[in-house]
């Protein structure tokens, strides 16, 4: 409760008349027609209910520096938007506000020689919010990326200087996706790309039809059903992969339960994971990981309150984690 009071009041630093737009915007969520009229910089702007909330939510959680208007147009961060509410239902322009440019050469996102074909929320996550991988120091290193998605992690642990980076990711489309995103960066001979998930035992999970956008909320469970797709295991890719000084990371939408309970043989091969958990879709509490973990490695909880101002969610349900092998393991 006191942490959305505090939010709420980062309207203050956004809108001229920030106390009126939060009475209208109460008075918008028990259902009533108000209309929300910004005054920024004594310029004014129409605003919906729901972006004055996102506006105001970006800022608290350290996404917006500056809002103000110069002659009648609106710089969000330096960044001119046509329309207040564009940044907000626009996750391109959002792209924008960080630098982003589309390149109609490559019809791809780029900034810093970065490239990705289309703009996705986690790549502004993982290379704009900070918080997520930034811990780890993976230069010269190796990773096994679990969860690769479309490659936006392992194109930025390649970027921070990984020699060798073994990218998982069970979704065709995503997987897809990935290897376009590979070629645009060139990184070929960096990054190894595998269409499958991860499991504690050899043989396949359940594909779920999802779209690639919604692969975020989705656990892949073992299952040998028809339309199921290989799972490997850590020993596969041990034997398959030179992994001396390795680090593991994992974003699997639940499948770091079933590989830490049940192949603590092989996670126990690594030097450093760094993972997510997600209770939410095991029921599993991540304690239990945390005192399996505890038999060799130094963990410590990366989800403190900066990583929900900037991410949300409930810390007993989702978070990150980090831990380093104990010197004597």
């Amino acid at each position: 409760m006191l942490r959305k009071i505090r939010r709420a009041f980062a309207a203050r630093y956004l809108f001229d008349n920030w106390y009126s737009l939060l009475i209208k915007y109460v008075f918008a969520k028990v259902g009533l027609k108000v209309k929300l009229k910004a005054r920024i910089d004594g310029c004014i702007h129409e605003v919906t209910p729901e972006g004055f909330a996102r506006l105001v939510s970006r800022y608290y959680r350290g996404l917006i520096n500056d809002l103000e208007c110069k002659d009648s147009k609106v710089f969000l961060n330096g960044v001119e938007v046509s329309n207040i509410n564009e940044v907000i239902y626009s996750l391109e322009k959002w792209a924008e506000v960080f630098g982003w440019i589309y390149d109609s050469s490559c019809n791809c996102w780029t900034k810093d020689n970065i490239r990705f074909r289309y703009m996705r929320e986690s790549i502004l996550a993982i290379f704009e919010y900070g918080g997520w991988y930034e811990k780890i120091d993976v230069k010269d290193r190796v990773v096994v990326d679990v969860g690769a998605y479309i490659g936006d992690s392992a194109i930025y642990f390649a970027s921070r200087g990984a020699r060798k980076v073994v990218a998982l990711e069970p979704h065709p489309g995503a997987y897809e996706e990935m290897l376009e995103n590979i070629r645009l960066n060139s990184l070929e001979n960096i990054i190894f790309p595998i269409n499958a998930g991860l499991a504690s035992r050899p043989g396949k999970i359940l594909l779920e039809e999802v779209d690639v956008e919604a692969t975020n909320v989705t656990y892949y469970k073992p299952n040998d059903r028809k339309g199921s797709i290989p799972a490997v295991t850590l020993q596969d890719l041990i034997k398959r992969f030179d992994l001396n000084n390795a680090i593991l990371k994992m974003n699997c939408e639940g499948c770091e339960y079933d590989v830490i309970l049940n192949d603590y043989e092989h996670v126990k091969t690594f030097d450093e994971l760094i993972f997510q958990y997600h209770a939410f879709t095991t029921k599993i509490p991540v304690k239990l990981l945390l005192e399996k973990l505890s038999e060799g490695f130094t963990c410590e909880m990366l989800s403190d309150e900066k990583f929900y101002r900037k991410y949300g969610g409930n810390q007993k349900l989702h978070g990150l984690v980090k831990c380093t092998k104990n010197s004597r393991f």
